[in-house]
């Protein structure tokens, strides 16, 4: 059987200190990663919290040299914000070897043109965690929250957090969820007939048509109780994998 080239995507991993159980998993799927994986795309929320490249939680530390080594025994891996840890810096990146892309990036995926996303820009209707985002992603505020000391931003990320999922438990899961209307126009914009993308932890391909062309949106899992991910091939199979 001859093994073909592949690409791998994977998103929502949420690795934090309470789940050891899923880092195990994660640190053993990076192992697992062969030869023939040509790329290896992480779409966001790697980590369920990033206070900072200084932060020195010993399981963060394992994950980044888990990272660097799979990276330094060729293996290619590409990461974009999620909405938990869009603090990662350059440190980070310079540690592991990983490399950041944009928030919307069009790829060619074995001769197709696949644009990647975390996806939380697609829930258009949840308007409090956008003005969130927004204020977020604010630079002015980014630095001045890395200049705390590292024991306060722990405190204030578990604060954050508390609020969030204050907001996902009382906010209806058909707000939090994306938008038919922005995936046909963020597809039509980037003029591609694939996206993948992550964030609403509702794995599904889901396929309609727009202006006489098939359109394919792949949402990918959330690491609750195993792990997931993406295979799509050089011949254009396209498999999910639990683990």
């Amino acid at each position: 059987m001859v093994d073909l080239r592949k690409t791998i995507f994977i998103s929502d991993v949420h690795l934090e200190e309470k789940r050891p159980e899923i880092t195990a998993i994660f640190l053993q799927f990076l192992k697992n990663c062969g030869p023939f994986v040509d790329a290896l795309y992480i779409l966001g929320d790697l980590f369920e919290v990033w206070i900072g490249d200084d932060d020195d939680t010993p399981i963060y530390r394992e994950v980044t040299k888990a990272l660097q080594l799979a990276t330094a025994k060729g293996l290619k891996i590409y990461f974009l914000y999620g909405n938990r840890d869009f603090l990662i810096g350059k440190q980070f990146l310079r540690e592991t070897g990983c490399k950041l892309l944009p928030d919307e990036t069009i790829i060619n995926l074995y001769n197709s043109t696949v644009l990647i996303m975390h996806g939380d820009t697609l829930c258009t209707r949840d308007v409090a965690y956008l003005k969130a985002r927004k204020k977020g992603r604010s630079v002015i505020l980014q630095t001045l929250f890395l200049l705390l000391p590292l024991r306060i931003r722990k405190k204030i990320a578990n604060t954050m957090r508390v609020k969030s999922l204050q907001h996902t438990s009382s906010t209806p899961l058909a707000i939090m969820d994306v938008t038919q209307e922005e995936i046909e126009r963020i597809m039509l914009k980037q003029g591609v007939v694939y996206l993948i993308h992550g964030h609403t932890h509702r794995p599904q391909f889901h396929e309609f048509s727009l202006n006489r062309s098939t359109m394919t949106r792949i949402v990918l899992g959330a690491w609750h109780e195993r792990g997931n991910m993406l295979v799509w091939d050089e011949s254009g199979k396209k498999t999910w994998l639990e683990f």
